[in-house]
Formats: structure tokens, sequence, C-alpha cells
């Protein structure tokens, strides 16, 4: 159980450091990502940027994610889900297209030059809140892995088990404080787990960030 993201961070940060992990660059996930992403690359002595991925909804149900899409374009899809679902091609790429344009838009809020800095080479760190379905992660780390990083690892303080499990297909290195076996959602590892608001989200880009 984490009080806040902040103090998540604090202690993802000491894991990494007491595991020699090095990065170049730290890449949060907006918003909820910042506030722990924070103290993770003032530790790491990392620049701290943002990666970001939308959900794709299936019809009539938003909130379940038949995959997700990332700011340049790249994708994964949950293929068993979409079977199962039976979705049509010409909705996966309606949604694809407007999530993608949605997930470009969020990340030119964040940033003065539109995508990713200059990940060539770099040792590139992707931080989230946590990992439920995996799905806006993978997205997130295919965009990293595409950009040539030498290094792409992700590090949460908590994670379903099987997601942390798949994810380590998609980076070199997955760190997870904890992968309880009871994982329903995130929020439930946080006694404060309220939205991260654009503003904020900037202000810890900045390093002015408060103790979310």
């Amino acid at each position: 159980m984490f009080a806040t993201r902040s103090e998540a961070g604090d202690r993802l940060a000491a894991e990494l450091e007491g595991r020699g992990v090095e990065a170049d660059v730290v890449l949060g996930i907006p918003r909820g990502a910042l506030p722990v992403a924070r103290p993770v690359a003032d530790a790491l002595e990392a620049d701290l940027d943002v990666v970001v991925a939308r959900k794709l909804g299936a019809p009539n149900n938003p909130e379940l994610a038949l995959g997700a899409v990332a700011s340049d374009g790249s994708v994964w899809y949950n293929d068993a889900l979409i079977d199962r679902l039976d979705v049509s091609d010409d909705y996966l790429e309606e949604i694809r297209a407007e999530e993608a344009q949605n997930a470009r838009e969020k990340a030119d809020r964040y940033r003065d030059s539109p995508g990713l800095p200059d990940l060539e080479g770099e040792r590139v760190l992707v931080v989230d809140d946590g990992v439920a379905t995996g799905a806006t992660a993978t997205a997130c780390l295919r965009q990293v892995r595409a950009a040539d990083a030498d290094y792409v690892g992700l590090a949460v303080p908590v994670g379903s088990p099987q997601s942390v499990a798949d994810l380590e297909a998609e980076a070199d290195e997955v760190i997870a404080l904890e992968t309880p076996e009871n994982f329903r959602a995130v929020g439930q590892f946080y006694r404060e787990f309220g939205q991260v608001t654009d503003e904020e989200a900037i202000a810890y880009l900045e390093g002015l960030g408060g103790r979310s």
C-alpha cells in the first residue's frame, strides 16, 4: 500500500538506485505517472519527459481496452478480446486513428516540440503509477523502442502479476515493487489516488510539483 503517488515514486527511486539502474531519460505516462516519475528522474539524475498512449475502447464499452495506441501511431491490440467480441476492422481503424490523434494532442500539451525527444542510443526508463491491463504501457514501450533507444525499461510501484509478466516481452527490464495476487485496480493500492490535473503534471515536468 502506498500513501500517495509521490511516496510511491520515492520508494521506486530507492529500489532503482539499489539495483544500480541507470537512465538518461525517464518518460512518465501522463497524467498519473508524473508524481511517480519526478523523484525517479531526480534520483537517477535523468531528464524527465512524457510518452503518451490512449486506450482503444470496445464498442459500447469504452472502458474495456481492445488495445492502445501511442502518439506516433505505435499500436498494440488484444487479439483474443477482439476475436471474442467480433470487432470489425473498420471499427479498429476508426478508433485507432481517433485515439492516435488524441494522444498527439495530449503530448503536445506537455512539451514545446512535437514527438518524443531524441532517444537514439539512450537508456530510457518508462514510469507509470501502476499497471492494470498493460495496454497503454505496451504502446508506450513500442514507441520508445521504435525511437532506437539503446535500453528500454519499465518501472512501476504496483501491477497485475500477469500484465507485468507479459510486459517483460516488451521491455529490456521490468521493475515492479509489488505484484499482488489480489490485484483488481491500481487505485486500490493507494490511500490517496485523486486525479492529477494537466497543470500539476506540467509542474512535475518542470520540477515544481507538490506531493500528490
